[in-house]
């Protein structure tokens, strides 16, 4: 997959101009790409778009022009562009009633820690790897970056999975078992994001 870099940033007067054509843009790409897990979580899962479209909209709500800012934040978001051979999401924990928000997120202690988060296709189970440090002992992050390592044969079962083979979602952990199945277009734009092209 094609990198990030300044280069292909608008300034923030243009990007004013067409932001709603990029929202409209990536709530599309976003239909097949976001995964409700059981009640609470929403996986979505990143690729170029999605990060460039982040990127504009950081720099455009602080007003950010200077260059070095710039390229800062385009190196921050650098790291969850997928590989051949690694998806990449970006994990929500959305809680709607704030008096449940603090009992809920200490339930799911060690959800970033544990093997819990799990792709699984064709006899294969892909483990998520969360970003370190977005947690603490105390206090578990409402949002997480993670990636999903593939190896080759992995990856090689997933771009050939037959029509209608099941993906799954699935949280194995011990306070949030929850499974769910992706959609077609979800598994072809999975597809893109790991194949050569």
């Amino acid at each position: 997959m094609k990198g990030i870099s300044v280069s292909d940033l608008l300034d923030n007067a243009v990007y004013e101009q067409r932001r709603g054509d990029f929202r409209s843009r990536i709530i599309g790409i976003k239909k097949d790409r976001g995964i409700n897990l059981g009640p609470i979580l929403r996986l979505v899962f990143e690729n170029r778009d999605t990060l460039l479209f982040q990127i504009q909209e950081m720099l455009f709500v602080e007003h950010t022009v200077d260059p070095e800012k710039r390229e800062e934040e385009v190196e921050i978001y650098r790291p969850m562009l997928p590989t051949r051979t690694t998806l990449s999401a970006t994990l929500m924990i959305e809680i709607t009633e704030e008096s449940r928000i603090r009992e809920t997120l200490d339930s799911l202690q060690g959800l970033d820690r544990g093997p819990y988060l799990h792709l699984v296709f064709g006899g294969e189970r892909v483990t998520a790897n969360f970003e370190p440090d977005r947690s603490t002992e105390e206090k578990l992050s409402s949002i997480h970056y993670l990636t999903f390592p593939f190896s080759e044969k992995q990856r090689s079962t997933f771009l050939g999975l037959p029509e209608g083979e099941r993906v799954m979602l699935l949280s194995d952990h011990p306070r949030y078992s929850a499974m769910s199945v992706l959609s077609p277009g979800t598994i072809r734009s999975l597809q893109g994001d790991l194949s050569d092209e």
